[in-house]
């Protein structure tokens, strides 16, 4: 069992993750998938989009995949990413961040913004949150949802993401992503920033971390 930090050397969406502005991103199109596979021998086609709009994140739950844009836009597929529809979203926030869990697929933008949606991606609402700062990630495990951001945000849902609250944390730091393995939650950010938490996310403490570089996501794997 192992973790994977992902290290990312081109400037990621901080400051500029607002939707008025989108010249701050790196080259996008309007695809929801391609790919191309050399390890066996396949490539991947681009799949319709009914969205124009940028894409920033995408979970997967009950044979369902949901992706979420810079304009509070939903997109899903039922269909292993071959089909895609437009989800009745409850925002026109940026989202940044999508994860399932518990029957719950959860979404997180900009201003704080966090919805749910209980009907398997089909409908969203929004919830209360605590906090206005920019939340960039969202994980799950152990019956927990967390999601970060801004300022070394972190909030933390036992309840199928109905209600927050704010988690402690160590850092100051913008956090990018948050994973769940092992029973502990790890969460990465500007400046090599790790963190971990082994109460179920309700508190943190800082890792030693090998790097300066920014780190953009982290992945779990048995």
């Amino acid at each position: 069992m192992s973790w994977l930090v992902l290290i990312v050397s081109i400037a990621l969406l901080i400051s500029s993750c607002a939707k008025s502005d989108d010249s701050s991103t790196s080259s996008t199109d309007n695809t929801t998938s391609s790919s191309d596979d050399s390890s066996n021998g396949t490539t991947g086609e681009n799949d319709t989009s009914p969205t124009a709009n940028i894409l920033y994140g995408v979970g997967f739950g009950n044979n369902t995949f949901v992706a979420a844009d810079n304009n509070g836009n939903i997109v899903r597929s039922t269909d292993n990413g071959t089909t895609w529809d437009n989800a009745t979203s409850p925002t026109d926030n940026t989202l940044l961040g999508v994860e399932f869990g518990n029957n719950t697929f959860v979404a997180v933008g900009i201003s704080g913004n966090i919805i749910r949606s209980t009907d398997n991606g089909s409908s969203f609402d929004n919830v209360t949150s605590p906090t206005a700062n920019n939340l960039l990630g969202v994980g799950f495990g152990n019956n927990t949802f967390l999601a970060v951001g801004f300022s070394g945000n972190i909030l933390r849902s036992t309840d199928n993401a109905t209600t927050w609250d704010n988690a402690t944390s160590p850092t100051d730091n913008t956090l990018l992503g948050v994973e769940f393995g092992n029973n502990t939650f790890v969460a990465v950010g500007i400046s090599g920033n790790i963190i971990r938490s082994t109460d179920n996310g309700s508190s943190f403490d800082n890792a030693t971390s090998p790097t300066a570089n920014r780190l953009g996501g982290v992945t779990f794997s048995e």
